[in-house]
């Protein structure tokens, strides 16, 4: 998934908040403190959230982000779903053999499973949805995830062919998948919306089925009823859904308020009935707010092919400047941890230890040393001065005040002068991918639990490395890792990669991610995975 939000990223917190466009208005359909709450008069339960931005796509291998995630998990489902504790569980499957060698997996599909418009879902659903993740014309982030499918990779790449992909329809209600090797977290893996189902027919007659409220098509607890793009959308209970008898809530509407602030503000005066905690308010606030553990990383990105980042040294010398600790405790103030890796705490090894705890703090704030290596690698570059450096971010208040808070250390520290740049989240996106930034923000949010998850991103030519930074060595450690069957062996290998990561530094980690929340007394049983996805199928609303 990862898909390195995101395994993200600063007051925070991607399930419910990011950034870009706003419209104050959004969501207004009531005051819910001021007007009686039309919900009750009308008997409905309507839970009022903020998406923070526009969602990138509802098309499930592409709007592989946070701000899709949010609302798309509630909208469909895949064969397994996290529970309520975190676990995969049955789902659109209602059960599944695993054949002696742990690669083949048999799914036998709800018959009650529907789609919205009433058809039945079927496992050539999933074959097709499956095939297309991987089809490389799809361009879809979330490919590699599919990657330890046998033939996967290879059709993905152009080195071989759907029909090579070892995912099959045996009948209506039966899916076969085959792995590369048997992987443990093979069912927490296919939770991703990135493995959600697609509804074969619609999507062959409209291919942009998932472009507009009015045509599209889900299998999940909600349906999507209007789309009102950069303003708002809204989602109804499914009645088509298998499991309909356990939803309690009638209708979510999402704002799309890019401004924390703002957000509060609606909060206060009962416009939403959750709100992410503004940093200026977060000693005043953060003991009424709910505090959950969230796997990923805030962190910025270094073009290791644009001048002056070419450079290791150089790089190295403008992670050194930074005080993570200061962040986190000055600028977004909501209980985050500092990151001195990449891997977040929470993912134990074959000895019951933490991941994070036992590869140690891999980069630190060393002012002296920070000019040295400046120094040194401007004279390897033949620089009498740096070239201008340009550090971007997407638009968030949260984002800029992380930016700025680097703009002052870099010119405190390193005597660097370095000129910030925003643009709306999908341009943003887009011109990141692309490699167009010299520095700039990004977020990593674990799509399945395991540090492998965290690590894969920054392989060459990985669609979440997104630096240009390559090691031959580091691509090597992955591979093995993710063929190891060892448990002890395996999470050596991931311990040696993330060690190369940062002796070559194309990111500077900023803080591993928690969610902060306020929540309105009435609204109980919404789920936060702390790696996962926002779960509204379960919320309820007094």
């Amino acid at each position: 998934m990862k898909k390195f939000l995101s395994l993200l990223l600063a007051g925070v917190l991607l399930f419910v908040m990011a950034a870009c466009t706003a419209n104050e208005n959004a969501g207004k359909e009531t005051d819910s403190k001021d007007d009686g709450k039309k919900e009750e008069e009308s008997a409905e339960k309507v839970l009022y959230l903020n998406n923070g931005q526009e969602p990138t796509s509802f098309d499930p291998p592409i709007g592989f982000d946070s701000v899709s995630w949010s609302a798309l998990n509630n909208l469909m489902e895949g064969l397994t779903r996290l529970g309520q504790n975190h676990e995969p569980e049955a789902a659109i499957a209602e059960k599944w053999d695993i054949s002696e060698d742990g690669k083949t997996y048999t799914f036998q599909i709800r018959e009650d499973a529907k789609w919205s418009n009433g058809d039945p879902v079927t496992a050539g659903d999933f074959e097709f949805a499956w095939k297309r993740l991987l089809n490389p014309d799809t361009g879809s982030s979330a490919a590699f995830l599919g990657y330890f499918i046998e033939g996967g990779e290879a059709y993905n790449n152009g080195e071989g062919s759907a029909d090579d992909v070892k995912v099959k329809a045996v009948d209506d209600k039966t899916f076969e998948v085959t792995l590369v090797s048997p992987q443990a977290y093979f069912l927490s893996v296919i939770t991703n919306p990135a493995f959600f189902p697609i509804n074969e027919k619609v999507a062959t007659e409209n291919p942009q089925w998932f472009a507009e409220a009015e045509s599209f098509v889900g299998n999940g607890p909600f349906n999507l009823t209007e789309w009102e793009h950069d303003s708002h959308f809204v989602m109804e209970k499914n009645d088509q859904y298998w499991d309909a008898e356990n939803v309690k809530l009638d209708k979510i509407n999402w704002a799309i308020i890019d401004d924390t602030n703002t957000e509060y503000q609606m909060y206060q005066t009962g416009e939403l009935d959750v709100s992410a905690v503004p940093s200026e308010l977060s000693e005043q606030l953060l003991g009424e707010a709910k505090v959950e553990d969230q796997a990923g990383d805030y962190f910025y990105r270094f073009n290791v092919n644009m001048e002056p980042f070419q450079n290791e040294n150089i790089r190295k010398a403008f992670a050194m400047a930074v005080d993570q600790k200061q962040i986190v405790d000055f600028v977004t103030k909501n209980g985050e941890k500092p990151a001195y890796g990449f891997v977040s705490y929470g993912f134990k090894d074959a000895d019951g230890k933490d991941f994070r705890e036992t590869a140690g703090d891999l980069v630190q704030t060393n002012l002296e040393e920070a000019k040295t290596l400046l120094k040194k690698g401007m004279e390897e570059e033949g620089y009498e001065t740096l070239p201008e450096v340009t550090l971007t971010y997407s638009t968030s208040d949260s984002h800029k005040k992380i930016a700025e808070a680097l703009q002052q250390m870099f010119k405190e520290n390193l005597g660097v002068e370095v000129k910030l740049a925003n643009m709306e989240w999908n341009v943003f996106a887009e011109e990141q991918k692309a490699l167009k930034f010299q520095l700039s923000r990004s977020s990593f949010l674990a799509d399945y639990a395991d540090p492998i998850n965290f690590l894969e991103n920054f392989q060459t030519g990985h669609s979440m490395n997104r630096t240009g930074w390559s090691s031959e060595k580091y691509d090597q450690l992955i591979k093995d890792a993710k063929n190891e069957a060892d448990e002890a062996k395996r999470f050596e290998l991931m311990y040696e990669a993330e060690k190369i990561l940062f002796e070559e530094m194309p990111i500077i980690p900023i803080h591993f991610y928690n969610q902060v929340y306020l929540y309105n007394d009435a609204v109980s049983g919404i789920v936060r995975h702390p790696v996962g996805y926002l779960e509204l199928k379960w919320a309820d609303k007094k």
